[in-house]
């Protein structure tokens, strides 16, 4: 996905991580309680972000986070990850949205979501910020484009499994044609659309998930995130896991690989991966498995697997 942005933008566009303060209606009361059931949400932020910090804070400690390691990133993404990020009035939504946009080195944002967290009022509005129909007086310089004169807009679906039995143990308080409706909705305005999938889920079998990639396929989604089920501390997944081990497919690294593999040629070679890996702190979970190994060496390892079996993403959907 990194690709992606440099050949559309003329460079590396880098996500900064934002904690706005929000909720989720599986935690509020209102469609469940107590999240999903692997989420602890401080395992999947980094600690510059947080929610008693302004945007504008975090955005900059931010940018000096990721200085250290992308010396030459220029401009960034405000990335509203944490909880789900239309989980609110749209006025509250237009400002914090907005806020994030003043930043200076700011030229897009990114909303992580629930699929049952959006409707018609705020993706028109989502539309018309991307257009250029919101902010009137609003631009910055990007390599390729010269002077741009609406922010990127992309919004990212938490999907997490296309079987509403998973769903549905998991606690995510949706079913899957929820999240197909959202996901359509929102391509239909011509919104940047992701989706986020975990491998590993309690219940799911190797083949299910190689079988949820017809499914996925059938979305009009730009991107996907694919991380493995990692089993964090403290949560009812940790309890679970447990009492029903057996019910959990875990991969050492060499099986993920493969297994991945088969899932990359299964998958629309159109669909931009932009993770096929999670990274959780190691003091948030009880084991690493596959060490502390990152993410630069896995692709490595995944693209060095590809050319060993001589293929690609999308092989087994080619007529030739």
């Amino acid at each position: 996905f990194v690709g992606y942005f440099k050949r559309k933008y003329g460079e590396r566009l880098q996500k900064i991580v934002l904690d706005a303060g929000f909720t989720c209606p599986n935690r509020d009361g209102k469609v469940g309680r107590g999240g999903c059931t692997y989420c602890d949400n401080a395992a999947f932020h980094p600690s510059y972000s947080t929610a008693g910090k302004s945007l504008h804070q975090q955005l900059d400690e931010g940018i000096g986070f990721h200085k250290v390691r992308y010396r030459t990133t220029e401009h960034y993404l405000a990335y509203f990850q944490s909880f789900s990020n239309t989980y609110a009035p749209l006025e509250r939504l237009r400002a914090l949205y907005e806020e994030a946009l003043m930043h200076p080195q700011v030229v897009g944002i990114v909303i992580g979501t629930r699929p049952d967290c959006v409707d018609e009022e705020k993706l028109d509005y989502l539309a018309d910020l991307a257009g250029g129909r919101i902010l009137k007086d609003w631009s910055r310089t990007l390599e390729s484009e010269g002077i741009r004169t609406s922010p990127i807009v992309i919004v990212e679906y938490g999907i997490e499994s296309c079987y509403d039995k998973t769903l549905e143990r998991i606690n995510r308080g949706h079913d899957f044609e929820t999240a197909c409706k959202a996901v359509r909705m929102t391509a239909e305005r011509g919104i940047d659309t992701g989706a986020h999938f975990i491998l590993g889920l309690p219940g799911e079998t190797r083949q299910m998930m190689l079988d949820s990639c017809a499914l996925i396929n059938s979305l009009p989604i730009r991107s996907v995130k694919f991380p493995q089920l990692q089993i964090v501390k403290g949560t009812r997944m940790e309890q679970e896991y447990a009492e029903r081990s057996e019910d959990f497919v875990r991969f050492s690294l060499e099986e993920y690989l493969d297994f991945f593999t088969d899932m990359l040629e299964r998958l629309r070679p159109d669909i931009f991966i932009e993770r096929f890996v999670g990274e959780v702190p190691p003091r948030f979970v009880n084991e690493t498995p596959w060490g502390l190994i990152r993410n630069v060496e896995l692709l490595r390892l995944l693209e060095k697997r590809l050319e060993e079996r001589q293929t690609w993403q999308g092989r087994l959907l080619s007529n030739d």
